[in-house]
């Protein structure tokens, strides 16, 4: 059981959660989160998980330089997606980078913060459909304490203003 929403009480303000990866869709979302949050006077928070590729790989260290190699170039992304939403917007967003399992380490922060309020993913516009993290939370959201807002990956800038 996930813990309460405070998001709107008193001290609280509500938080959209995006999730950061290589995918073009990525900064769809990014942009409508960062366009919302301003309007709504809410903040964004920008979560990178860092899974584990081969996790035997321990000989000689080298597991703790593939690690620091992967948290420094996914602070290198964050910070060109917070340049981004600061200059789409005019916010910081927070920034948190896990290591682990991509849908448990969203559970885990959403569980974590109780002002997460909305979950915003962007479907991708290939073949191949909407992208696996938009699959996997669709097949689960009746499982997800907060709504989840899917943006189209295909919707340009003026598209997202205008929604958002």
């Amino acid at each position: 059981m996930s813990a309460k929403r405070r998001s709107y009480e008193a001290g609280h303000k509500p938080k959209y959660l995006v999730i950061i990866d290589e995918s073009p869709e990525c900064d769809r979302a990014m942009y409508y989160a960062s366009r919302r949050a301003a309007r709504t006077g809410a903040s964004v928070v920008m979560l990178l998980v860092i899974e584990p590729h081969d996790r035997h790989q321990q000989w000689l260290g080298v597991a703790d330089i593939m690690k620091a190699e992967a948290h420094e170039a996914a602070n290198a992304v964050l910070d060109q997606l917070a340049a981004r939403a600061n200059g789409i917007a005019g916010i910081t967003p927070e920034r948190v980078i896990r290591d682990g399992e991509k849908a448990a380490e969203i559970l885990s922060l959403i569980d974590e913060d109780e002002d997460i309020a909305i979950l915003v993913l962007a479907a991708g516009t290939g073949k191949d459909g909407p992208g696996p993290l938009v699959s996997n939370v669709g097949n689960s959201a009746n499982s997800y304490p907060i709504p989840v807002a899917i943006v189209p990956g295909h919707l340009g800038d003026e598209d997202l203003d205008a929604l958002s």
